[in-house]
């Protein structure tokens, strides 16, 4: 398999108590991904979204990568199907070459583990680390709540630059890797 030329952070619930709905949407967004010829970085697990996206990617032909700390292999249930399988002894390391391995960031609903990736991306785009698109799928209106608690700091004067240039909030799947795309360039890599 050829390197892919573009590759797409996916960060999302490890949880298998999700709704169906959650698990069709990250399918989709597993497939989209494929089918628009994005390469895929994610934690590694089996399980949750994590898992449906992944293999939606996998049998859609992405190159996909799963990183995953030597801790959470059992829990997590790696994902072993993967184009490469990472392990690292810690999640700081973990979320390192995910970042590192990553020209855009693509957001689906989870827990505290996701909302931590996402604050950190944002934080590190709003300080100018870096310029990556980041696109957040609100399919269901599940990061509502934080998009409106985002809109209150900024409201207050907390965020450095305007809510707009440091994410994209998508309703569907679709509206999600149309951000993705257009944000990316459809064949260039954008800038780190």
């Amino acid at each position: 398999m050829n390197a892919p030329s573009r590759s797409v952070c996916v960060y999302c619930s490890s949880s298998d108590n999700v709704s169906e709905a959650l698990h069709a949407m990250a399918t989709a967004a597993g497939s989209g991904l494929a089918e628009r010829g994005w390469a895929m970085v994610y934690g590694g697990g089996s399980v949750g979204l994590m898992g449906s996206v992944a293999r939606a990617a996998l049998a859609g032909g992405a190159h996909v990568t799963g990183v995953i700390p030597d801790k959470l292999v059992d829990r997590e249930l790696a994902l072993d199907d993967v184009t490469e399988l990472i392990r690292t002894r810690t999640m700081r390391e973990r979320k390192q070459i995910m970042d590192e391995r990553s020209d855009a960031f693509l957001i689906l609903p989870g827990g505290i583990g996701t909302l931590e990736e996402l604050i950190e991306m944002v934080s590190l785009r709003q300080l100018g680390y870096h310029d990556r698109p980041i696109v957040i799928l609100d399919g269901d209106g599940f990061w509502a709540p934080l998009q409106a608690q985002m809109a209150r700091m900024a409201e207050h004067g907390m965020l450095h630059a305007p809510m707009g240039s440091l994410w994209t909030a998508a309703p569907s799947v679709d509206a999600a890797l149309a951000a993705l795309n257009g944000a990316a360039g459809a064949d260039e890599r954008p800038d780190r």
